[in-house]
């Protein structure tokens, strides 16, 4: 007996079946995390089989076939069989096959009526072989994903079906509320961009450095509070130095990369559950069919890849008892890249033609997420006061004093020459390591002086504060204190 559906599932059902009976052959359906992506499966199935279909459910994972045979099981389902290896419930006979898409490479399709491609952005040749053999030219092929942007997809899906959003379920309470903090700032520059995303070597390299390391198990430890984590790594080596350093702290930590076994897998799920793991450190395997009580992500995986972020940070948002939000440490930048996960999304499906992202939800040109440069929490755009500590930047009036003078601006700063501002950024990271602060430090008051992070950082190396920039310094953390008082001062008397 199925499951009552909630009302964006509800939305949905109807969706699809408008898409359908208007010709369309090939709908998309985006069922973002939280959605109840196994009870819609499961009702399309369902009402397949009312209709005297015979229905293929095709998975990208062999480890997620049994996990979908058992979630059909429970809302009834129980006439499947399977397609994959000699797998102990292979029968043709029976209406519904779930089949791994590795297995249907190698052999002939299956005669089914309604195709069903689960996770349907990762793409393989045999999708399309399959959705464009002339066999199959009225049999409806229907996606699920959470995030259908693969480029070129518009070209073998021809709807795409958008029945809630991220946001449209944190609102409903059916997903968590997030916080998020960007502790640390690593240098990209030199690494190279390939088939969209960086080089994973590059990246590998940069991000498995001792200091980048230690920065995401101190973060962790002073404000994690202890809850359940995933930390998303770079590579094997990275995730490995990862839980390594989590372990000399006294961190119960677990890993898992592609060459875990299931059964290793399922014994790492336990003892996270169970308190024994406070931490998981993983290499890309637990973006997808991972359902685990996740109260905390760590991202030390920088990304450009709309989707990798929203499968990353979605293991983190759904809803569990006294779970009041997803704690988000992101010690990539990619929220001030890419911006939250809930601006994140497109009206429709890319054709391959645009070499930009067709109909996307947020203006590209709007402002980013930013990181309050007195706690690191990410404040959304055009918010001025910090949410999580109250620090309050400065506001420019119409008037700087510069050396003694006053300088009337016209609504622009001070003309600085890139040398100058050289300068500037060597004797704050001066300051910064004569006053036992960090290079982000550094960076936060180089962007309130102008507005703008350093260009070309690196090769930059302290030099001896000049008066000037102390001055300047030592009056920011002056205003800081007194707002910071401020802000005590009112909570007091509230």
């Amino acid at each position: 007996m199925l499951n009552q559906l909630r009302p964006h599932q509800l939305r949905a059902m109807s969706m699809l079946r408008q898409s359908l009976g208007s010709g369309k052959r090939r709908p998309m359906l985006q069922a973002p995390t939280g959605f109840g992506k196994t009870i819609l499966g499961a009702s399309i199935v369902d009402g397949a089989l009312k209709k005297g279909n015979r229905v293929t459910f095709v998975v990208p994972a062999l480890s997620l076939i049994d996990q979908t045979v058992q979630a059909f099981w429970r809302e009834g389902i129980k006439d499947v069989g399977v397609i994959q290896g000699n797998h102990e419930l292979t029968n043709s006979a029976r209406a519904v096959q779930v089949a791994s898409v590795q297995t249907l490479q190698r052999r002939a399709f299956p005669d089914t009526d309604v195709i069903v491609i689960d996770e349907a952005h990762r793409w393989f040749k045999t999708y399309e072989d399959w959705m464009t053999d002339p066999l199959f030219e009225r049999v409806p092929f229907i996606g699920l994903s959470a995030t259908p942007w693969t480029k070129g997809l518009g070209k073998y899906f021809d709807d795409l079906l958008i029945a809630a959003t991220t946001a449209d379920l944190i609102e409903a309470g059916y997903l968590s509320k997030f916080r998020v903090f960007g502790p640390s700032s690593p240098d990209l520059s030199k690494v190279r961009t390939v088939a969209g995303d960086y080089h994973e070597g590059d990246l590998g390299e940069l991000m498995d450095k001792p200091q980048l390391v230690a920065d995401v198990v101190s973060t962790w430890c002073k404000l994690a509070d202890n809850r359940p984590t995933l930390v998303f790594a770079v590579n094997r080596a990275h995730a490995k130095s990862l839980r390594d350093q989590f372990e000399q702290v006294g961190v119960q930590t677990g890993y898992i990369d592609a060459y875990t076994d299931v059964d290793e897998r399922e014994e790492i799920r336990r003892q996270f559950h169970s308190g024994a793991l406070r931490v998981v450190c993983n290499v890309g395997c637990l973006t997808t069919g991972v359902d685990w009580d996740v109260r905390c992500i760590v991202l030390a995986r920088p990304t450009k890849s709309e989707m990798l972020f929203v499968q990353m940070i979605g293991r983190g948002l759904r809803t569990a008892d006294g779970k009041q939000d997803c704690l988000i440490l992101d010690h990539s930048d990619t929220h001030q890249r890419l911006g939250f996960v809930t601006d994140i999304g497109h009206q429709t499906l890319d054709d391959g033609n645009s070499k930009k992202a067709q109909g996307t939800q947020r203006d590209q040109a709007e402002a980013l997420p930013k990181a309050c440069p007195a706690c690191s929490f990410m404040k959304p755009a055009k918010v001025h006061t910090c949410p999580s500590c109250g620090f309050e930047p400065e506001r420019r009036s119409d008037v700087e004093t510069v050396d003694g003078s006053l300088v009337a601006l016209d609504g622009s700063k001070r003309k600085y020459s890139p040398d100058e501002k050289r300068r500037w950024y060597a004797e704050l990271l001066g300051f910064a390591c004569e006053n036992g602060k960090s290079q982000k430090f550094a960076l936060a008051q180089y962007r309130q002086k102008f507005g703008e992070w350093p260009y070309k950082k690196n090769g930059v190396r302290p030099v001896k504060p000049s008066d000037e920039v102390k001055s300047y310094v030592k009056s920011r953390m002056i205003a800081y204190a007194k707002r910071q008082a401020q802000v005590q001062n009112r909570s007091a008397a509230a």
